[in-house]
């Protein structure tokens, strides 16, 4: 080729995108990361907001109903230091005490077909918790990519099942077309959201966990380990 040509167009990735959630998603409730941020939550909220404990996780629960994230309550009405609450919350948390490679976990997502699925983490926390976890999972190496909850973000915190994340996933996965977008996550609210959205939305209602009244997507799911029957087209053979 000579100097004067152009450079060829590189190929245009036509794969679909999976969007995993992390939290009580990739590790199982039964780890109860979820019940120790709550303690550190409420403390938080005590702490910096001087509330009673009780007071504290009344309203601790009022802004996870109505914003669907915490800390997007602290924000808009206490103006507090998103990043601060990260370190005193998500990053305190010890996870390597409870936390350590999950083999099972490892041999599912390395049986995803890559040729033609693109493995993106789409998580509601911040940077540094999501690739914390997904690191003492020992599967960092098996996704592409983060959409995680900005929390220095200017104009306000963008998290499922806001639209506006949705659309942040597919821009930072670089994928246009919703319906060759698939999710799996454990909250209700998030997998209606995608549903509603447009995506192929699982929903992972690990074992021993109550059925909901209505359910949020087309499928759900007790184990993960069914997300090579209900998408066999996206898995190698095994």
């Amino acid at each position: 080729m000579s100097p004067s040509q152009p450079s060829p167009s590189p190929a245009a990735d036509d794969r679909v995108v999976f969007f995993f959630d992390i939290d009580n998603c990739l590790y199982s409730h039964n780890l109860k990361i979820h019940g120790r941020m709550q303690v550190l939550i409420d403390d938080y909220f005590s702490r910096h907001l001087d509330l009673s404990r009780s007071d504290a996780a009344v309203l601790h629960a009022r802004y996870y109903q109505d914003y669907g994230l915490a800390l997007d309550g602290l924000i808009r009405h206490h103006r507090i230091d998103a990043l601060e609450y990260n370190r005193e919350v998500d990053d305190a948390l010890a996870l390597e005490s409870v936390m350590s490679p999950d083999a099972a976990l490892r041999r599912l997502l390395l049986g995803v077909d890559k040729r033609k699925v693109k493995m993106w983490l789409f998580t509601n926390a911040y940077v540094t918790h999501g690739r914390r976890v997904v690191k003492l999972l020992g599967v960092d190496d098996l996704f592409e990519g983060i959409t995680y909850c900005d929390y220095a973000a200017p104009d306000g915190l963008v998290c499922k099942p806001k639209v506006e994340a949705f659309e942040k996933a597919m821009r930072e996965a670089a994928v246009t077309d919703r319906s060759r977008c698939y999710f799996v996550d454990d909250s209700w609210k998030n997998c209606k959201g995608a549903t509603e959205f447009g995506w192929k939305t699982v929903h992972f209602l690990e074992e021993g966990l109550n059925e909901p009244e209505r359910r949020a997507a087309e499928y759900q799911i007790r184990r993960l380990e069914e997300l090579r029957g209900l998408f066999p087209e996206l898995f190698t053979e095994e």
